[in-house]
């Protein structure tokens, strides 16, 4: 129990990572997140999610 449990900086990081090459975590500059589609938007998402999940249910039921 001599190990810290909360890191007091992010720069100390995990044992893995600081013993991976740098280029490994390197981003590129030109990266940038892919657009998300229409139907990955929260409302739409949880939406869709949900219809499929109560007709699923509902469907079995009834079979």
């Amino acid at each position: 129990m001599k190990r810290k449990l909360v890191y007091t900086s992010e720069a100390e990081g995990h044992p893995f990572r600081q013993r991976l090459a740098p280029h490994v975590l390197a981003v590129p500059a030109e990266w940038r997140p892919k657009p998300l589609k229409w139907w990955q938007g929260e409302d739409a998402h949880l939406f869709v999610v949900s219809f499929g999940a109560f007709f699923t249910v509902f469907y079995t039921f009834i079979a």
